[in-house]
This record gives structure tokens, sequence and C-alpha cells, in this order.
């Protein structure tokens, strides 16, 4: 019995003594919170290491209406020490009062110092509200990523119902993750985990001591293949243009560029757009919110010539030497389909047909050939089909063969399609991305895959050798040595933008894809030039290009939205660009044609680049 009485007495000591301040919490439940603490968002670099998306100091303010008590009375004593809208006001108010009593609610960010203060100062008359410091998302390259990389932005219903088991982090109010881009295609890899803090609170909802802190995993910093430096001179080159550029490394796949133009600033929607810039950037006639890169579908035009023609040649309707002769136009049935050069070329073989992009040897040749084989070397070559890559919108575009059309329209195909598609014309339609990987195929002889992500966690990721295509290497060379003349003989369409220096030598083929035709009305009240049009019914100004020619290492395509001839507008930029890959740094003056470089050495100067090291500041180019 004594020793009973012992134990008994032992047993209580340790509770009431040893085990007192636990116990004295557990009983005081209704003023320990344990809440969420989001972790770190992982860094988006370029490929060099140079942050493209990254995290500053935000301060901010919350409230949890359990500790508050009269919250609305709260706010508006809040309102009155630091700046809150009455639009946010209200907001903030119907948010503490729809979502559960203990959950934090922010009602303003990214603070300046002094009124962050006086929340601190005042934080006897406010209960239940807590200034914190905490990460926002910064993409300090604004306008050179935004397509690319994305934003983040709140959490919304919409997200939420598309995830069968949401992450707890994501019920946090205006817990952000990616919407668009890497951000959000990306986001289990960026957002890291959560971790947890206890708190004490007194009965006036006031924080007193931090009981216990677990930290989080910070998100994993990811790597792309993209050079800052090359993004960047494309977006300054692209300007004003409603356009797109992709660079794309034939050896590996990486995607040095890709560049959609206008752009916008993804820092808005990170901070919350107001109506007025979210209406602005919609009703820009130019698609600034769109990434054209990857999700602009347009009609190849003449850059498509090389599918018809490895098509034909694979089947063996025609050789490189065989001939056709162009008087300008072909008919079939009632109706003519003309050459671009209405006077026609002649008599022209494989190379002159591409050196000067006639129309009528295509016509012939796709009527031999068939869609059928013509649509399944365009699919070898990249086309009808979205890669996988971590970025928004991706299009397949088409690759219409009978089926298709049969599928798609219920109706038969006909001769007239194939003559149309024969051109990249018709029902063609390819992405910017698209005919950068066919270029990077016809260069390399192989299935370039593209690839944006180069490292994870400091780690990089394997790159899978592209296999052979399956495809004669002299039927590759005959399209090489055509893209060759395009640009670097006398007759070729874009030799006005041929690379003099010998080791950058580019190769390319102009395209030009009717937007819509003149019609006899018009051309009656003397519109019968494309110029003469409004803007968004001009033609597609596309070129396609890889250099060096002699060691293949970049493949690009330029495609600007009505800009009119490909040789006159597209085939410079994509010039520009290639340069600035190869030389590392600003195009040299000397791989330009000596009339040329007065006019080229004005243009660099004006153009708003970076500096090239820190990609951070916008310098003179030249002094």
């Amino acid at each position: 019995m004594t020793a009973m009485v012992a134990v008994l007495g032992m047993r209580m000591r340790h509770l009431q003594i040893d085990q007192a301040d636990e116990f004295k919490l557990l009983a005081e439940e209704n003023r320990i919170n344990i809440r969420l603490v989001p972790p770190e968002r992982g860094l988006i670099q370029d490929r060099d290491g140079r942050i493209i998306a990254g995290n500053e100091q935000n301060y901010r303010v919350v409230i949890t209406r359990e500790a508050a008590g009269d919250a609305e009375m709260v706010l508006r004593r809040l309102a009155e020490i630091i700046p809150i809208t009455p639009e946010e006001l209200q907001q903030t108010i119907a948010e503490v009062t729809a979502l559960r009593a203990f959950v934090p609610v922010t009602v303003a960010e990214r603070l300046i110092w002094d009124d962050f203060s006086k929340v601190a100062l005042n934080a006897p008359a406010l209960p239940g509200v807590m200034p914190e410091v905490g990460l926002s998302r910064t993409y300090p390259l604004d306008l050179d990523f935004a397509h690319v990389v994305g934003y983040v932005g709140p959490v919304s219903d919409k997200d939420l119902e598309a995830l069968a088991e949401p992450d707890p982090l994501l019920g946090i109010p205006k817990f952000q993750i990616g919407k668009i881009g890497v951000e959000k295609w990306m986001e289990d890899t960026l957002r890291g985990k959560a971790g947890s803090t206890k708190i004490e609170v007194n009965s006036a909802g006031r924080v007193m001591r931090e009981l216990d802190r677990q930290e989080g995993t910070p998100g994993t910093d990811i790597r792309l293949t993209i050079d800052v430096g090359v993004q960047n001179f494309a977006q300054a080159r692209l300007g004003t243009e409603s356009a797109a550029a992709v660079v794309i490394d034939v050896t590996n796949g990486d995607l040095v560029c890709v560049a959609s133009s206008p752009s916008f600033d993804p820092n808005l929607f990170v901070r919350g757009i107001s109506h007025t810039d979210y209406n602005a950037l919609m009703q820009d006639d130019h698609r600034p919110l769109a990434n054209k890169t990857v999700s602009g579908a347009y009609p190849p035009g003449s850059t498509f010539k090389m599918v018809t023609a490895l098509a034909a040649l694979e089947a063996g309707v025609v050789t490189p030497d065989t001939r056709v002769s162009c008087p300008g136009y072909i008919e079939y049935g009632d109706r003519r389909f003309n050459c671009w050069k209405r006077a026609g070329h002649g008599t022209v073989d494989l190379e002159r047909s591409l050196t000067e992009s006639c129309d009528v040897f295509y016509y012939d040749i796709a009527q031999k050939v068939g869609i059928d084989k013509i649509a399944e070397m365009g699919r070898r070559m990249g086309l009808g089909q979205a890669f996988d890559i971590p970025m928004s919108a991706i299009t397949e575009g088409i690759m219409p063969d009978k089926a298709w059309k049969l599928s798609r329209h219920k109706q038969d195909w006909r001769i007239g399609d194939t003559i149309n598609a024969s051109i990249g014309q018709g029902y063609v339609l390819a992405s910017p991305l698209q005919l950068a990987v066919m270029t990077a195929r016809i260069a390399s002889g192989r299935a370039v895959q593209p690839r944006l992500v180069r490292m994870v966690n400091d780690q990089e990721l394997p790159v899978v050798e592209a296999p052979v295509l399956d495809i004669p290497i002299a039927y590759l060379e005959a399209m090489r040595r055509g893209m060759h003349q395009v640009v670097n003989a006398e007759k070729g369409t874009a030799k006005s933008s041929r690379i003099v220096e010998p080791t950058m030598v580019m190769a390319g083929k102009t395209g030009t894809s009717q937007v819509r035709n003149i019609t006899a009305a018009e051309r009656a009240t003397g519109v019968i030039a494309n110029e003469d049009l409004p803007w968004n019914r001009r033609d597609h100004a596309l070129f396609v290009a890889f250099a060096p020619f002699d060691a293949p290492r970049y493949a690009i395509s330029v495609v600007v939205e009505h800009g009119g001839g490909g040789s006159t507008v597209a085939a410079p930029i994509a010039r520009d660009i290639l340069l600035r890959a190869m030389s590392g740094g600003l195009p040299p003056i000397e791989a330009y044609p000596s009339s040329q470089r007065g006019r080229i050495e004005t243009m660099l100067k004006e153009l708003p680049l970076r500096d090239p090291l820190t990609g951070l500041v916008p310098v003179r180019t030249r002094a």
C-alpha cells in the first residue's frame, strides 16, 4: 500500500510540475495557432545561371478573424494607418468573413518600411493583425522572358478543381502558383514543401511567442537552355512587330531563343494587374499576351517547299536534275494557280526552284507524289505535332492529308488542295517552333527534339542523341545546297541578307504566306499590292535558316505577322539574330556586305539592349 501511494505521488508530481507548462498550453488550446509557412520558390535561370525569375523581400500584413474578434472594425482601423482603398477593404472583409476563422488573410503586401513599422507600433490596437516579412516573385528581365517563363498568380477555384489532392499550401489566401509558361508546367518542382509554425496569442489576438517552427523545403532551382543575351537581342530586334523568332542548337536541341513580340511585363500580374492595364493588353491587335512561338499557327508558305521536295525525291518521282517549265502558272480544271513571278521562271531544276522560289515547280511535283506522302514527310520533319516542352498553349499546327480532311471537313481531298499545300498554303499550318525544328533536321540530318530545361537543382539533364533521319543524305544535301543559294546566289530571294564572313555563312529559305486574296473588286479600286491593304490583311513574312553552312550549329525561324515579304522583312531579322548567337556578342559589322555596314551600325546603336554581363541594365550598344 505504501509503495502504491509513493508511486501515485511521484506520478502526480511529474504531471503537476515537470509537465505543467505543456498541460497549461493544452488547457489554453484556443490560444495556440498552427500556421503553414510558405517555402521559398525555386529560381528560374538562363543557361549560364543568370536569374530570370527570382524572389524579393515582401512586407505584408495579415489578419486572422479568430484572433481579431470584430474583424471588420479592426480592418477599418487598419485602413486609417496604411493605404488601403475602399475596394480593397471591402474585398478583404468579404474574404475574411468567407474563410475559416483561424485562416490568416493577407490584407496588404509590398508595403514600404514606414507603413510596415506603423502596423507594428499600433499592434495593441489591432488584435489579430500581424506584420510579416515574406517573399514575392519578381521577374528582373520583365519583357524578355514573359512568354517563356510566364508568371505566378493567386490560386483560383479553377486551379483547385483541376487537382485531385490539392497541396495544403494552396489553401493559404493569396498564395501564388504558376499560371502560364515554365512557372505553370514546372509548378511542382518550383513550389517546394510547406513548413509550419506554432504560435501563442493572448486574449487580444496578439502574438506572444513562437512555440515551435519547422522549416519547409525550398523549391528546386531550374536552369533553362535559353541565353539571356540572344533572347534580349531577339526581342529588341523584333521591336514593335507582331512577330516571333526561335533559335535552336542543331547539335542537341537546346532552345537558345524563344522570342514573341510584342511582350508584356509579368510583374504586373504578380502584383495584381489593373483593369486598365489588362484591357490595354487584350485590345492590342498585335496580341502581346499570345506566345506566337508555340501557339501561333501560320501557313508556312515557301518555307514548306523543302518538305514537298524531300517527299518527291524519296518517292522517286523526281531527282535533283528534274526540270520543270514555269510559264508563270498552271491550270487545273477551271482554276489557274499562279507563280509569284507572273512572267514565269522558264525551265528550272530543283536547286534553282529553291533559289528563286518557283511555285510552279512544286505545283507539278506535288501532283506526282500526292498529299499523303508529303504529309508523312512533314511529320518526320517535325510538323503537325506538339513538342513536349514546359510552355503553354503549344499548337500541333496542321499537317493535312486525305484522312484529315475527311475527318475534319467531311469532304474528299482534291488535287487543288495538294497544289496549295505544296507551297505551304491551304490547310497547312505550322508554328515558328515547328519551323525551327524542321530546319534543324534538314541541317543536321537528325530528328532533333527541342529542349527548354538544361538543369534541375544543379544537375545537368542528359541529352539524348537524336536518331539519324531515315532520309538519304544526298536528298538532304540537295536541300542544303538550294538553301545556300537562296541567300548567296545572285538571283537568290534572300541575297540581300547574306553573311559575308566565311565562317558564318548562312543558308535559308524565304516564305510569304497569304492571309487572304485581293478580290477583283479591290483590284478595280486600285488595291493591288500587299502594302495597299490594311495591316491585318497583309501577308505574313517568314524565313528559316541555319548557320554556319559548313558546320551547322544554329537553326532559326522568324515569322512577322502581316509583314509582307519574307525576303525583305523576316530574313534580315533572322540574319542579325543568328549572328548574335554565333558571335557571342553584338553582330560583327564585318559579317555584313560592305554596302550595308553603315546602316547596320546605326540600327545596332539604336537597339534597347541589356548589359551582356548582368542582363539587367539597358545600355548603349556602341560609343
